[in-house]
């Protein structure tokens, strides 16, 4: 603990005093003298100056939550930079089936207004509304979204009023998704915004039940790398029916039954939470917070499900599923712990992943000595309970809140939804953690870092400090790791590898680790704490490097 803390007290030392008081509050470190996680400042702005790893608003909303919905055409109203910058940088993969045939899947394919210095000046709703028209007549998808980026606020276009005149002349749904860049502290008021779009204008509108004894939704999946075809290999043979994936591969047709399900899964808990609670406030449908990366964690989800149902044969044959994969992969897992055991890492991954991450790399005997995420809440890393003690400030306000009731057809208590007495409910609640998440600290251990918004300084100091042999990160950030001599896994598209998720998942992640660490170029790379400084001879730096 004295170590971090001075090591802490080192990477400070080169900030101003207001600087160091703000990020002092964004890092804490684990420790097993505290009942409970020390208060972290999370979901705040970064300070000006700060170079921030995060994402926008608008990357939130289209790039994570409502780009994977393979049959619905979104559209960025914008300048086309922001719609390149979406395009395919997130490998959601999707795939025909029964519902969606192959020239009714759109995600791979990039729609934006293109704004010119014309339209910012006299407005771009007609062109808006005439890409609608060009698109209708040319693709006939099934619904389209549109989401607006920084211009489009700042100049006033109604995107909701297209939107609304496009539904009515097509007769399809169109959704408009006011996601401005601008419009949150990071891409969390994106995801904020998707999951209030979605919940208002398409959740309910179905009324086919997949057949099945348990019906699951699995919230917060983006099948990156085929994720969450693994998992559904998983749970099929578990004897579940999985009746979404959302976002990745789902339909708009799958999204309008979401409401069809005997239990909600959250995977991702940042980006989706608020369509699982909003699903509980009006339908009553329970949720449980799974993790599928890593083996161990994925047995315990595994195990928790089952429990849910309180169903004999289902819990026979999970334990035979869990029996089984672990039998099939563990050989291979253990040969790859033979490189993998000892090392160390830091995880500076969105979402939820950085907490998942560690139960796959705990799998491989490696540890996680620093974690934090790009664009989480308090409740991320210290759990749900401090939900109740988070003030809303302007940023917070900026996006709305729906307040929904309960469906006065469709509502049924979450013990109906699982067959389960009330009493028996309750009684799974105090062994499985339903409709709550417990954040991250308690799987930290004891003198481990945590950091909200790790900034390029900060990554650095660390990586001097503490030299990983290993750095999971996101799209912004691994090549600072690598310019310094320290491999890294890019943790958003996986580096075009994948899955990583569930039994494969583990094997492809242990094989892609292992070559990472055994890579003979990271011997090659001096990193800049190793390198002997030459005497000064006035000569410019670089001038001979062409």
């Amino acid at each position: 603990m004295d170590g971090m803390d001075t090591t802490l007290e080192e990477l400070y030392t080169q900030y101003p005093d207001t600087v160091k008081k703000n990020r002092k509050k964004h890092i804490v470190i684990k420790s097993e003298a505290d009942v409970a996680c020390p208060q972290i400042e999370a979901n705040t702005r970064t300070i000006p100056g700060i170079i921030s790893q995060r994402g926008c608003a608008y990357a939130g909303c289209k790039g994570v939550v409502v780009a994977p919905i393979k049959d619905m055409i979104t559209i960025t109203h914008g300048p086309v930079g922001c719609g390149y910058y979406s395009w395919g940088t997130r490998r959601n993969k999707a795939r025909a089936d029964s519902t969606t045939p192959k020239d009714k899947i759109y995600s791979q394919l990039c729609f934006t207004t293109d704004m010119q210095e014309p339209d910012i000046v006299f407005g771009g709703d007609k062109k808006l509304a005439r890409m609608i028209d060009e698109i209708v007549a040319a693709f006939h998808p099934r619904g389209i979204n549109i989401c607006s980026t920084c211009p489009i606020g700042l100049i006033g276009d109604d995107i909701g009023a297209v939107a609304k005149a496009a539904t009515e002349r097509h007769g399809i749904q169109v959704l408009a998704y006011a996601c401005e860049g601008y419009k949150g502290v990071s891409q969390s008021a994106g995801h904020h915004i998707a999951n209030n779009t979605i919940m208002q204008n398409v959740i309910g509108k179905g009324n086919e039940r997949k057949p099945g004894k348990h019906v699951i939704n699995v919230l917060g999946e983006y099948n990156i790398g085929g994720d969450g075809w693994e998992q559904e290999r998983i749970l099929k043979d578990c004897g579940y029916t999985v009746n979404c994936v959302m976002t990745g591969d789902a339909s708009y047709e799958d999204i309008k039954n979401l409401h069809l399900a005997d239990l909600n899964l959250v995977q991702c808990h940042r980006s989706i939470n608020y369509i699982a609670e909003m699903m509980e406030t009006k339908y009553g449908t329970p949720w449980l917070k799974v993790n599928f990366v890593g083996v161990e964690a994925t047995n315990e989800s595994l195990r928790q499900m089952a429990k849910c149902f309180s169903d004999p044969e289902l819990e026979k044959q999970t334990e035979e599923v869990i029996a089984r994969e672990t039998a099939r992969i563990e050989p291979a897992l253990e040969q790859f712990r033979k490189i993998c055991r000892g090392k160390k890492a830091f995880a500076f991954v969105g979402g939820s992943r950085s907490h998942h991450y560690q139960h796959l790399l705990k799998d491989l005997g490696m540890e996680v000595v620093v974690a934090g995420y790009e664009f989480a809440h308090r409740d991320d890393y210290e759990g749900r309970q401090v939900i109740p003690t988070i003030k809303s400030d302007a940023d917070s306000k900026n996006i709305p809140e729906l307040h929904l009731k309960a469906d006065e057809k469709l509502y049924r208590e979450g013990n109906e939804y699982l067959n389960l007495s009330k009493e028996q409910f309750e009684a799974l609640k105090k062994e499985v953690p339903l409709n709550y998440y417990e954040g991250m600290y308690p799987d930290m251990k004891n003198g481990d870092i945590m950091i909200d918004d790790c900034n390029h300084y900060e990554l650095e100091e660390l990586i001097k400090k503490l030299r990983p042999d290993l750095i999971f990160t996101g799209v912004r950030d691994k090549y600072i790791a690598e310019k310094m001599g320290i491999p890294a896994k890019q943790m958003h598209s996986y580096d075009y590898a994948g899955p990583y998720a569930g039994y494969n998942g583990a094997i492809n992640f242990a094989n892609d680790v292992a070559h990472t660490l055994t890579t003979p170029a990271w011997k090659m790379i001096v990193p800049p704490w190793e390198r002997i400084e030459e005497p000064d001879t006035g000569k410019q730096e670089g001038a001979n490097d062409a």
